[in-house]
């Protein structure tokens, strides 16, 4: 998530690398609809030289993790393996994102697929099926299986967004297409990683991260290191408001590093 056309004063080659110089983290998620070449990756492992810390958060193609529900054969997500590796150094965590369909009965694939995985990589699960949100049991169960192998689970926080009716086209668009569920706050591992969606309101967006900033503070002060993302309905704004968190979060835990000083250009995400 780097190449939002609205941050664009950079030619398309060197767009990640003026990101690296905004945040610290991003979201790959150009890798779910089609599986780069190994080339293209090269390509954006070159562009993250020097920025050592910065961490990329690849998705799993969707052909995996949707059309086969984890199951099936596995040449796809060999192929994404394969043309990934030169990114591996920059690689927080894949992130493996299921379908709302995906729920309690499928968690055998879930646990296998996880076994199958190389352990030279983390993994974080973002799940959408409303039972992990409203049956403590079903949600224990996915916690047991994520721990088997140290997997973190991804919350998705929408509920600023569906907090009031949509007020603009955007924000209608993302009524349709964004999970709505529950917001879930506890961390399995020492590495949390939190999706937050706002309003196109700044102000509505900032009151509703207020809990996130609170919780970041607290696992740093654990010696946790989280990962944050904001999102708005257009995005546009979303690296200014994702800075602005970071220093929200630093003012109460003031040994979190700065992020980087940015160009100008506006990419979108932190820590």
């Amino acid at each position: 998530m780097w190449a939002h056309p609205a941050w664009q004063e950079t030619s398309a080659r060197q767009r990640l690398r003026s990101y690296a110089t905004w945040c610290n983290a991003v979201e790959g998620n150009t890798t779910f609809y089609a599986t780069p070449s190994r080339q293209t990756a090269q390509s954006w492992a070159e562009q993250l030289t020097g920025a050592k810390e910065f961490r990329f958060l690849p998705k799993l193609p969707k052909t995996v993790t949707h059309d086969q529900g984890l199951r099936g054969e596995s040449a796809g997500l060999r192929a994404f393996l394969s043309a990934l590796e030169p990114l591996e150094p920059h690689t927080h965590a894949l992130w493996i994102q299921l379908s709302a369909a995906f729920g309690p009965t499928d968690l055998g694939a879930l646990a296998g697929f996880l076994r199958a995985l190389p352990r030279s990589y983390r993994y974080a699960v973002e799940v959408r099926h409303q039972d992990f949100f409203h049956d403590e049991r079903r949600a224990s169960d996915l916690e047991r299986v994520l721990a088997r192998v140290g997997a973190e689970w991804v919350p998705f926080d929408t509920t600023t967004l569906f907090g009031a009716r949509p007020t603009s086209a955007a924000e209608r668009e993302a009524w349709t297409k964004k999970p709505r569920v529950p917001r879930r706050m506890r961390a399995l591992t020492e590495f949390p990683i939190v999706r937050y969606h706002g309003r196109d309101d700044e102000q509505r967006t900032v009151e509703g991260w207020q809990p996130w900033v609170a919780a970041s503070a607290e696992w740093l002060r654990e010696g946790r290191s989280p990962t944050v993302f904001v999102h708005t309905p257009d995005n546009a704004s979303s690296l200014r408001l994702a800075r602005r968190f970071h220093d929200e979060v630093r003012a109460s835990v003031h040994e979190l590093e700065h992020l980087p000083q940015p160009e100008h250009t506006e990419p979108m995400t932190l820590f």
